[in-house]
């Protein structure tokens, strides 16, 4: 497995690569100057399961901001930098536990080596980031387009820099918007180096198509051993983000933790407002610390069969529904008492 042999780093007080857990990243998207508005967005963002995370420094004042906000968090802090190599530095003053450059855009050899030089001094590990869009033209030229194989040598280049100057606590991060490239594009960079790896599908889209798109690439990257942390990039509140992150994760057999719910697409049968309520029954359980599996079933005919796997589950019926636990009817309840009699359940679990 890939992920087994990458490189162990450490990022603030948690440990990436050489086969511990995938970590789970998001990105602010308030101003970082505001240091309020920012603490309360981490924190959110922790209770949902994030477990790094990453704010933009554009600004001095960003940069001094992350000194208070560290004061008040509970997770990593990487800083997000794009341009101006003053700010990195700035930001690992400041208590950034990880800095995000892409050493083509801070420009001269010596800006990248004023920064390398800081992290060196703090032990502060570099996410090197090269992103599809941003590919160099002679890369683009090279390979007649935007490919994989670009996007790799790109990385490796940027990497080689920050190496030669003696530096290697390095987190790799390639990105497209395009899922099969990306999926490419891990699949070759993962048999050239050992660093570890921050996965995810750039420029995803909405909660719809982004959760379809990063599903999809994130679970053909990880079923594969490669990737050390991921992020699903959402234009949504990014809590959205760290859910779907979990639910991948779970999904693929990575983590366990947090409730799933299985529920049936619905037919003619069907005699109560499925979608509604296994919508509500997924919005209730969302932070309850248990790792089992709750069906809601639209109807008593294959209600109980189909939930057999489920650890507890509800099935509707005319004015009526069925409580069940591993595919035993328990109990008759009220159609209006179903998602009660479930909470009620949930909150008094035995296992």
């Amino acid at each position: 497995m890939y992920r087994d042999n990458t490189k162990k780093v450490q990022i603030g007080d948690r440990v990436i690569g050489g086969g511990n857990p995938i970590l789970i990243q998001s990105m602010t998207n308030t101003r970082t100057e505001d240091v309020k508005a920012t603490v309360d967005q981490i924190l959110r963002l922790e209770a949902a399961g994030c477990e790094i995370i990453r704010c933009t420094v554009p600004t001095l004042e960003a940069a001094e901001a992350l000194k208070e906000i560290k004061k008040q968090i509970h997770i990593p802090l990487v800083a997000d930098i794009h341009f101006d190599y003053k700010m990195a530095i700035a930001a690992m003053e400041n208590g950034a536990d990880k800095i995000r450059i892409n050493p083509g855009n801070i420009g001269s050899r010596e800006k990248v080596e004023a920064v390398v030089k800081v992290a060196k001094e703090r032990n502060i590990p570099i996410r090197v980031g090269v992103n599809s869009g941003s590919l160099e033209k002679e890369l683009v030229e090279k390979y007649h387009g935007v490919t994989a194989e670009g996007i790799v040598e790109s990385a490796l280049d940027k990497v080689g820099i920050i190496e030669d100057l003696g530096y290697d606590n390095l987190v790799i991060s390639i990105k497209s918007s395009d899922v099969m490239m990306c999926v490419k594009a891990h699949e070759i960079l993962a048999e050239k180096t050992n660093h570890p790896l921050h996965v995810g599908i750039t420029e995803s889209g909405t909660i719809n198509s982004g959760n379809i798109k990063s599903a999809l690439g994130l679970g053909l990257i990880l079923n594969q051993g490669i990737g050390d942390t991921i992020r699903v990039s959402l234009s949504a509140d990014p809590v959205e983000e760290v859910r779907s992150a979990r639910l991948i994760l779970r999904t693929l057999g990575l983590r366990k933790g947090g409730i799933e719910v299985v529920s049936c697409p619905t037919c003619g049968r069907t005699k109560i407002d499925l979608i509604g309520l296994a919508t509500k029954v997924e919005d209730m359980v969302k932070d309850m610390p248990l790792d089992i599996k709750v069906a809601v079933m639209g109807c008593a005919v294959n209600g109980p069969g189909e939930a057999k796997e489920a650890d507890i589950g509800i099935a509707g019926g005319i004015g009526e529904g069925l409580l069940i636990k591993k595919g035993e009817i328990i109990k008759k309840v009220p159609e209006g008492e179903l998602l009660n009699t479930l909470r009620f359940e949930l909150e008094n679990w035995q296992g």
